[in-house]
């Protein structure tokens, strides 16, 4: 068989033959997983302990709910409070040294300047 990752050739067992030599298949899942089959069908796979940490890792991460989500949680909280969305002030009042700064573009004069 092969690894669909790599395209080496896979260490195959079938249900007896694992049941027999079950600690030399744990001791292969350290180096890549080991299918098991039952009839030429498989049926489970061992795979090693970090394999399955960084498994569950990917599952969780997969599962958290995405931010698009939680605003979609939000919007409909807001509408069945009877609101549309929130309100956000203009952002006018705010200072702007490059606007309101009168000299802010002028020339430096030879007086300010320090060679």
């Amino acid at each position: 068989m092969l690894n669909d990752y790599h395209q080496e050739a896979v260490m195959t067992w079938n249900i007896a033959s694992a049941k027999q030599q079950f600690s030399e298949v744990v001791r292969l899942t350290a180096e890549e997983p080991q299918a098991i089959y039952n009839r030429d069908k498989p049926v489970a796979v061992m795979i090693s302990a970090q394999d399955f940490a960084d498994f569950a890792r990917w599952r969780a991460e997969r599962d958290r709910p995405k931010l698009a989500q939680h605003f979609d949680e939000i919007r409909a909280l807001l509408a069945a409070d009877g609101q549309d969305g929130i309100e956000i002030p203009l952002r006018t009042t705010r200072y702007n040294a490059m606007v309101d700064a009168p000299h802010y573009w002028d020339e430096p004069t030879d007086s300010a300047r320090k060679d």
